[in-house]
């Protein structure tokens, strides 16, 4: 029978002697799939070294070393210089050295020993720390920020900022730029909070897991208008953030989609109407049970001649629609009097959900003026008696833009009500689906449409709202997608001005039919990085890392654009949360720049037969008592379809919780819109609140973490954004990408913020630390503001 030497090299060479058995298990099968062969060769050299060890012999120590050292070359081998990479191949790896290095004095007799252990192990520590400083991210500048030009863009809202916010993208243009230029990369780090406001608003105990305030202000003359994750509407003085009054549309939680949101509200004037007349000003939100509001701006008090006191009922005409089923969680859009309203329709319950129409109502009256269902072009305004608008068609759930001299309406279309199959979509539906159509604000007939997927089974319907820009002197958009993708349109035709190509699509999953050969992709620019390969895999060691690479290799994965799959799982990269999500980019119209922040993660995803999902017990929501929220897509029944969905959005590990593609999992980048060129590009967020087992490290590491909401940018060079998962708010400079500035907020920052002068001169930055339970951020009913002491 073996003695052991002492109780710490025992446990020491059982430890390893046990991972080396994981990893040679783990090895094997990842060998068989094609995948690397170090897992296999490293198990077992780490089992010898761990017999050796746990009989006390120090040459089990000395082959550890071995082990480590030949970890080290093949990880920069792997990865070179890639300091997140390098975390799961080398920390865990060099812990075990640190306990071997300190061992050794137990199993020699060698004088100086424990002084010479002491000394290696702090030395590996040192080396450690040195090395991922130095090979730690930092932003990289690429190119040099144009100069301003003296002739910039005109914005065709008829709008501006300054000293006001008047609309959710700043300008009914939707660029998200300030004009202000009293905060600027030289004082902005005297940044402090102004004044904090609590809504009140926090989810009940039914509702807990179902937050993202999401909101993004308005600031016009002397108030700031703001509307909590269940439609409160609330006016604050701009300077104090003391509050004027508040208007409770009292929505159920059974109204709640998948989140409780409201990012925005809409602010109108009556032409022709007396300044002192009741909603002479009035501002216009869209409620989660789907009904508009409207307002009186300097009272609160409902607009009498508005519906019906004061609100309409957008599902008139809808046919059954469950609670939760039919919502408005972006804000309508104005464009010559008539407030464009689209609906966040559940995905993935039921194949014929409730209609995706889209309607235009009087901004005065709250009366239908028209309405587009695309199964029916030539209905104008309700269904004819017995009828209802066509169920399970494209929704839009985000925000449209507008042009008022055009008078058209820009509406990114997401995807008929089955997001991950096809097979029983009609014509129409292919047609319009996963597209920015143009509809003439007066008749709402489509004028134009550009279609970025051929039948998508991907969730790759347009999230972000299009800016409005000047390109080479043509009335423009500037149009991102969920696959990373940035087209420039003609706003008038919808042309692409600038190079859109095609590439070969790969085929199979359960619709091989179905599936496009080709689908198009921007060959301007795009934030979508190269396919992923099995030595993207992450985790938080080694052991993870292997798990990942053999989910990767087993899943079905051809690359950008691979269909799902029932008999495993498929990659989607990118994830359906982008790219680019509701946040939007920035446009700095002086410059020409447009800032991006973007998402870099896969999905890992499964086809599940109808059978199956019934027996698991997936069924729509309608059908589930009492449940409300959830993640989307986490065993979606799609019924009415062969196949149910279940995504892993992320493509986290069960156990501890990881995620297997490696950082960075999130961006922001500066691109020079005269040439489609990369100023500068860098992660967003840090590891603080991010770490195995749900546990934040507070790490200050900046390591680019998903990201909701978007940015702001200002005429004095700086760009605002919260939007990642570490619970900051950040300035960062315009022109090298670095961060300036930071502070903690209350809850998580999914939110853009806004920018606005206040009574007393100042300007103000202000945003929602609302959280967000998708983002596992926070949840806050604070609304914060800064600026510079006065």
């Amino acid at each position: 029978m073996m003695k052991p030497h002492s109780w710490p090299t025992s446990i020491l060479g059982s430890l390893i002697g046990l991972i080396g058995l994981i990893l040679t298990i783990g090895g094997v099968w990842l060998g068989f799939l094609g995948g690397s062969l170090y897992y296999l060769l490293t198990g077992a050299a780490m089992i010898i070294a761990g017999v050796l060890l746990f009989k006390g012999r120090v040459t089990g120590a000395w082959l550890y070393m071995a082990i480590f050292v030949a970890t080290l070359l093949w990880a920069f081998w792997e990865v070179g210089g890639n300091a997140w990479a390098l975390v799961p191949r080398i920390v865990a790896p060099a812990v075990l050295l640190i306990a071997t290095i300190l061992i050794i004095p137990t199993l020699t007799q060698t004088r100086h020993r424990w002084r010479f252990a002491g000394a290696g192990a702090l030395g590996v520590v040192v080396l450690a720390v040195m090395l991922f400083t130095f090979l730690g991210t930092r932003p990289r500048a690429i190119a040099m920020l144009p100069a301003a030009s003296s002739n910039a863009m005109v914005d065709p809202s008829g709008q501006a900022t300054g000293a006001d916010w008047p609309s959710y993208g700043g300008t009914g243009a939707a660029r998200r730029y300030s004009a202000l230029s009293q905060i600027n990369p030289a004082n902005v780090d005297k940044l402090e909070r102004a004044w904090l406001f609590h809504t009140g608003d926090l989810p009940s105990k039914r509702a807990e897991g179902t937050y993202g305030a999401e909101t993004t202000p308005l600031k016009v003359g002397n108030a700031l208008y703001l509307c909590t994750p269940k439609n409160i509407i609330i006016a604050l003085d701009p300077v104090t953030g003391k509050e004027h009054w508040r208007f409770d549309p009292k929505v159920p939680d059974e109204a709640i989609p998948y989140t409780a949101a409201c990012r925005g509200m809409v602010y109108a004037t009556t032409a022709g109407a007396s300044a002192e007349a009741l909603c002479a000003t009035r501002i216009i939100e869209g409620t989660l049970d789907a009904r508009l509001i409207a307002v009186d701006a300097r009272t609160g008090k409902p607009c009498s001649g508005f519906g019906t006191n004061g609100q309409t009922d957008t599902k008139v005409g809808m046919g059954q629609t469950p609670p939760g089923y039919v919502s408005i969680t972006s804000p309508p859009t104005l464009v010559k009097g008539v407030l464009v309203v689209g609906h966040q329709i559940l995905d993935g319950q039921n194949r014929w959900a409730p209609s995706g129409v889209i309607q235009g109502f009087d901004v005065v009256t709250g009366k239908l003026r028209w309405a587009w269902d695309m199964m029916h072009p030539d209905w104008n305004g309700y269904p004819p008696a017995g009828q209802e608008w066509a169920r399970g068609t494209p929704n839009m759930w985000t925000m449209a833009s507008g042009d008022e001299q055009l008078g058209l309406v820009y509406l990114p279309m997401g995807n008929a009500s089955a997001d991950y199959f096809s097979g029983s979509r009609r014509p129409q539906e292919n047609q319009f689906a996963t597209s920015l159509v143009a509809l003439d604000v007066t008749t709402g007939k489509p004028r134009w449409r550009f279609q970025a997927v051929r039948k998508d089974v991907w969730d790759y319907d347009f999230g972000a709202q299009a800016t409005l820009v000047d390109y080479k002197g043509v009335p423009a958009l500037v149009l991102p997608s969920k696959q990373g993708d940035i087209y420039i349109l003609d706003r008038a035709t919808g042309r692409p001005l600038t190079p859109v190509g095609t590439i070969g699509a790969p085929g199979g999953g359960v619709e091989p039919a179905q599936r496009a050969k080709t689908q198009s992709v921007s060959l301007w620019h795009t934030l979508r990085r190269p396919d992923l390969t099995e030595r993207d895999m992450w985790g938080m060691s080694p052991i993870d890392q292997m798990i990942c690479r053999i989910q990767f290799r087993s899943a079905a994965y051809k690359g950008f654009f691979t269909p799902p799959t029932s008999e495993r799982h498929s990659i989607e990269y990118p994830g359906y949360n982008g790219g680019t999500d509701w946040g939007g980019v920035a446009v700095d119209p002086t410059r020409g720049v447009i800032v991006a922040n973007y998402n870099d993660m896969p999905n890992y995803a499964q086809l599940v037969p109808r059978a199956e999902a019934n027996r698991r017990g997936w069924v729509p929501r309608d059908q589930a008592r009492g449940k409300i929220g959830g993640a989307e897509g986490a065993g979606d029944p799609q019924a009415n379809t062969p196949y149910a969905i279940n995504v892993n959005a992320g493509w986290r590990l069960p156990f501890t919780g990881m995620l297997c593609k490696q950082p960075p999992y999130g961006g922001i980048r500066a691109i020079d819109m005269a040439t489609g060129k990369t100023i500068w590009d860098r992660p967003l967020g840090t590891a603080r609140t991010n770490g195995p087992f749900g546990i934040p490290s507070m790490l200050p590491l900046t390591i680019g973490t998903p990201n909701n909401g978007g940015s702001v940018v200002t005429a004095g060079g700086v760009i605002f954004i919260a939007a990642a998962t570490d619970n900051l708010i950040r300035a960062i400079d315009m022109r090298t990408g670095k961060t300036l500035w930071q502070d903690v907020l209350p809850g998580g920052g999914q939110a853009t913020p806004m920018v606005y002068q206040g009574a007393d001169g100042r300007e103000y930055l202000v945003i929602m630390a609302g959280g967000h339970h998708f983002m596992e951020t926070p949840v806050s009913d604070a609304l914060v503001a800064y600026a510079l002491p006065r």
